[in-house]
């Protein structure tokens, strides 16, 4: 095979780069090399319609799990319910579907070797060539940004009875806060099947894999859910950016294009890369050529459009994590909720206006005020392109 693209990681960025060229470039040739045995792994993503355009939403359907057309959130002194739609990507259809158009395309169980701007050599030896290659392996471990996360263990399970739960309860905060800002985060899959989350904005990656799983069983109890299987479990560690370098970040091997997490694509706060996935893809089927150099200008100077509109997110993380003891970070988030809904959507689709961004910090802090302005100024030394 001599394909014209090679996506090196078969997760959410290049697997949605590989779905939409196929759909409008069916001629390009295309090559996903993932080191596991499926697409996508083990995963859950949601995102809110307002995320992406219609015609974004409208390409994504077949890959969508499950909608609603609101979500709840609770909080010790605020409980609201906010309508627009929600959606959720399960990683069995994710594969299923991705694999189904372009399933010739895909090698599976593989490890890489060696990778360049113009190939990709396997440690069985066999190597590939083509004019454009995209890394897409995720984190790539640079310390070069100042992170903190938002991290989870969560669980499918069947419930004993059915449960009158209509919309996602995005977050439930009025649970003992620990390691962090903690809330659990629960999905109705179904009136007795749920995916419930224990979920924490933490300092570090660690999970406490048995506590909270745990958690899940006594949340599921306090609210007389009765939870009669385990279908499966996932977890994760997604980065929350509190300020760094992203020229250092993006450094290594500058000539070979990036994607995801990878490319420093993602939301600065949520930590969630879906929305700027599904941009990328767009962006790359609708090229008439591709070649590596010009993927990896146009998709570096995204990540910096990115990161210099992602300084607002930085500062309020700062503010989140910086300016209150952890099991107050709480109030941060309670704070926010208390503002119109179309805001709050532009917040999650990361394109607030200068409007939205005075009236987040107007009002009485949720903090102390010095430790909330000390925090806006308190991180590693930012780079601009």
């Amino acid at each position: 095979m001599n394909p014209d693209l090679i996506l090196v990681g078969g997760g959410l960025a290049n697997s949605l780069i590989a779905f939409r060229l196929h759909a409008l470039q069916p001629q390009t040739r295309i090559l996903v090399i993932e080191r596991d045995e499926v697409l996508g792994g083990n995963h859950t993503w949601s995102f809110h319609g307002s995320d992406v355009s219609s015609g974004q939403l409208s390409w994504l359907q077949p890959l969508i799990s499950y909608s609603w057309p609101h979500y709840d959130i609770l909080f010790p002194s605020r409980q609201r319910r906010l309508h627009g739609s929600y959606h959720s990507i399960f990683s069995e259809q994710f594969d299923r579907m991705i694999r189904g158009r372009i399933g010739d395309s895909v090698i599976l169980n593989a490890e890489v070797a060696e990778l360049g701007a113009d190939g990709v050599t396997l440690t069985d030896g066999r190597s590939f060539s083509a004019a454009a290659v995209i890394d897409g392996r995720g984190d790539p471990g640079s310390k070069a940004l100042d992170i903190r996360f938002q991290k989870f263990v969560g669980q499918v399970v069947q419930l004993s009875a059915p449960v009158d739960l209509t919309g996602p309860l995005l977050m439930d905060a009025t649970i003992e806060q620990a390691d962090g800002f903690r809330f659990m985060y629960t999905l109705p899959l179904g009136r007795d099947r749920f995916l419930i989350e224990d979920t924490r904005y933490s300092d570090t990656p660690a999970l406490e894999r048995d506590a909270m799983r745990a958690s899940i069983v006594e949340y599921a109890a306090a609210r007389d859910w009765r939870i009669a299987a385990v279908e499966r479990e996932e977890e994760g560690a997604l980065p929350v950016v509190l300020g760094g370098d992203l020229t250092a970040f993006l450094a290594h091997r500058p000539e070979v294009p990036r994607s995801g997490i990878r490319a420093g694509l993602f939301h600065y706060t949520t930590g969630y890369s879906l929305p700027e996935a599904v941009r990328l893809a767009d962006d790359i089927a609708k090229m008439d050529r591709l070649a590596s150099a010009e993927l990896a200008a146009k998709i570096r100077a995204r990540s910096f459009t990115l990161w210099r509109r992602g300084l607002y997110f930085r500062l309020l993380n700062r503010m989140l994590f910086l300016a209150g003891p952890p099991e107050e970070r709480y109030r941060v988030l309670e704070h926010f909720y208390r503002l119109p809904e179309d805001l709050v959507g532009r917040f999650y689709a990361g394109a607030l206006t200068w409007r939205d961004r005075v009236r987040i910090l107007s009002g009485k802090p949720p903090v102390p005020v010095g430790r909330a302005i000390g925090s806006l100024f308190t991180s590693r030394q930012e780079s601009v392109q």
